[in-house]
């Protein structure tokens, strides 16, 4: 806004900029799993932060693991060279001290804390070896990152354990570990009758500790994430964001099934999995088949967040939490890249009359697109609204279902684009029904029309007024406005008329 007034409606008062907010701006945290060693440096808006750095080498520490009870040699060796570097980058970043933790092969090794204990003398970076209802609720926590209202059932799988944890009212309740990591059952005995037997055998002992069924089921974990890409290539799904990402009971049976009738190098060709994570593929197949049959979920969310999330959640005060992680990154994204920072949220305001029936999801996604409507004029004129599109579509951004990316996507198209046809999207717009196609467009047009109108204190200078059962659209503009109410204006104001179907009024605004 401009300072004018505090009214932020149902939104609130942006927190980025909060002095709590600004100590998450830039937080490097490295993930020390049995399969992979991560470093992640967060950046941006604390609450729907972006990636600013984000590299992950495959050690496989705990490959054989459970015949030797030591951590994989090469895989020890190639670790502490990861962190090594992850060091250097964070000292050449000049970010606070990494925050690192190591998960199920550290912690079961027998040589665990010798490896910690070389990484610090090496390198002076600390390792948190967290047990495994401690990495359950680092995982959760990630999940409510993403989703502040998630409800149901996380499922974290990593190299050498399966962790569960309920989450519901934006907190982690009970939480378990297993031996379920596809590292630590790819030498189970009896070939793939005994190895199913085990599954079956854990996982009832799980099901009897949390014994919910027919909730959402939130996936966490690469090789989850394999499993979901090669679902979207089995559908011929439009779009590649895994994050959120849904799949039902029924589907993934499908693709496991569907999995195991092909080979597995042509699926790593055609979705572009390192060949160490599609070799887990086949057992983590037979866990999540398994897992899906005792818990039953109603529906299969993917999350990319999780662990490494969930430390950053952890240093968050709970004002924070508790906010949209959606409004927020747009927020931090208009204040950054518009060029009048604040007009967001009047350009909301003003058109907001034309959605008066819309619920409180709708209503957030109209104020994530006057958010965002600015933010990518420095693209080629040309460009402009398929860049619009694609970064709606694309953009690491939590609490947005894939519908819901599209639709913005799509709103902000029409910002700077009349017409949808010929674009490389129109796929992905059959993802929508009909009506969020229109109501998308309709935004889209009105943005486009209330930016062209004034750049300043817009809500003082004109008013929309739209009767949906009469078919009439009036705009009020006061005398200063009506001078800027010239050809290229009104012809955009035309348009919206048209995308709504309704005759148009030009009135003096009272007052």
């Amino acid at each position: 806004m401009d300072g004018k007034n505090d009214d932020w409606g149902p939104f609130g008062r942006p927190l980025f900029d909060d002095a709590s907010s600004r100590a998450l701006a830039r937080v490097g945290v490295v993930d020390v799993g049995s399969n992979s060693v991560r470093l992640v440096v967060f950046d941006g808006a604390a609450r729907s932060p972006a990636y600013f750095y984000n590299e992950k080498i495959m050690c496989a520490l705990g490959a054989g693991l459970p015949e030797t009870g030591t951590l994989n040699p090469k895989g020890r060796a190639r670790a502490l060279a990861a962190i090594k570097r992850f060091q250097l980058l964070a000292e050449g970043m000049d970010i606070p001290p990494l925050t690192a933790v190591a998960t199920a092969a550290v912690r079961e090794a027998t040589d665990g804390a010798d490896f910690c204990a070389e990484i610090l003398r090496e390198t002076g970076l600390g390792i948190y070896i967290i047990d495994g209802e401690e990495e359950a609720r680092l995982s959760a926590q990630g999940v409510l990152l993403g989703w502040p209202t998630a409800n149901g059932l996380v499922c974290d799988i990593g190299g050498s354990s399966m962790e569960l944890a309920e989450v519901a009212d934006g907190r982690v309740g009970r939480r378990l570990t297993s031996p379920l990591g596809p590292l630590k059952l790819s030498n189970i005995k009896g070939g793939k009758k005994g190895l199913k037997k085990h599954i079956s055998t854990i996982l009832d002992d799980l099901h009897r500790q949390i014994p919910v069924e027919k909730q959402r089921l939130f996936l966490v974990g690469g090789s989850w994430r394999a499993i979901a890409r090669l679902d979207m290539l089995r559908r011929g799904y439009p779009l590649s964001v895994l994050h959120e990402y849904r799949m039902t009971p029924k589907s993934v049976m499908q693709t496991v099934k569907w999995i195991d009738e092909h080979d597995l190098g042509d699926l790593r060709a055609q979705t572009g999995t390192s060949q160490a994570r599609m070799i887990l593929v086949p057992i983590a197949c037979e866990v999540l088949k398994r897992l899906v049959q005792k818990f039953k979920p109603r529906e299969i969310a993917v999350s990319s967040y999780g662990i490494r999330e969930g430390m950053l959640y952890e240093q968050m005060p709970q004002k924070l939490r508790d906010r949209d992680p959606l409004i927020e990154a747009c927020r931090f994204a208009e204040s950054k890249d518009a060029r009048w920072p604040g007009f967001g949220t009047g350009l909301y305001n003003f058109i907001l009359p034309l959605f008066k029936s819309a619920n409180a999801d709708r209503k957030r996604l109209i104020m994530a697109a006057c958010l965002l409507h600015d933010v990518t004029w420095r693209a080629h004129p040309d460009y402009r609204a398929e860049v619009c599109f694609d970064n709606a579509t694309r953009a690491n951004l939590g609490g947005l279902r894939h519908r819901e990316r599209v639709f913005l996507g799509l709103a902000l198209l029409h910002r700077y684009k009349g017409s949808r046809q010929g674009t490389p999207f129109e796929p992905l717009v059959e993802l929508l029904e009909e009506k969020a196609v229109m109501d998308a467009e309709v935004l889209g047009k009105a943005m486009r029309f209330g930016a062209m109108l004034t750049v300043d204190a817009l809500d003082e200078m004109a008013e929309l007024r739209y009767f949906p059962k009469k078919k009439e659209l009036e705009l009020r503009l006061n005398d200063k406005a009506r001078n800027l109410f010239g050809e290229v204006a009104e012809a955009r104001f035309m348009s919206l008329a048209e995308a709504l179907e309704a005759e148009v009024q030009v009135l003096r605004m009272r007052g």
